[in-house]
């Protein structure tokens, strides 16, 4: 399993749990050089269902083992531009075979140049690499546990139950901060 010691990943056990605001949150109050974030999308086959769950979204078009984008619009309502906009200086979508996943974070930290920290929002990247801090973001609304949380959740380093609350996130950066990770105070 790869080390990624700069890494913060970030999983939820369901849809529109809060991660992509939490992802947010940390980007906006880092100090120091720009994070750099990524959005990576598990596929379990290609040609197969909808990680989503719908059609027509462009998770699933991937012509080979995975697909990286960036994303250069912060004005957009996608979740990359939401990160982009949050002040990340490069933020990216990473498609990908489940049975993939190393090669493409590796074709990821070759290709975007990151050196710094870098945000990532995926549960199922867990299983190839070791971050320096992973996070878990609970459903309190009862809903299934997706299956690729209930493989990784036991990792968690730190848990949250949404709605995310300003409290949880200061907890959340003061335990970032013991692992050396740096923030600006909150305006």
């Amino acid at each position: 399993m790869e080390i990624c010691d700069r890494l913060i990943l970030i999983g939820s056990t369901g849809r529109n749990t809060g991660k992509t605001f939490l992802a947010s949150e940390l980007i906006g109050r880092f100090a120091g050089p720009p994070v750099t974030a990524l959005k990576v999308t598990g596929i379990e086959k290609r040609n197969g269902p909808c990680p989503r769950g719908g059609q027509g979204c462009g998770a699933c078009t991937i012509d080979g083992d995975f697909c990286l984008t960036e994303e250069l619009s912060p004005d957009g309502a996608k979740d990359t531009s939401v990160l982009l906009a949050a002040g990340a200086g490069r933020v990216y979508w990473l498609r990908c075979l489940r049975t993939a996943l190393g090669k493409g974070f590796a074709a990821f930290l070759e290709h975007s140049g990151a050196s710094g920290t870098i945000v990532c929002e995926s549960n199922s990247l867990r299983e190839e690499v070791n971050p320096a801090f992973f996070i878990m973001i609970y459903d309190s609304r009862g809903n299934d546990i997706k299956p690729s949380a209930q493989k990784v959740a036991f990792k968690a380093d730190f848990t949250l139950k949404n709605p995310i609350s300003p409290d949880d996130i200061e907890e959340l950066l003061e335990a970032l901060s013991k692992k050396g990770f740096h923030f600006k105070e909150k305006a």
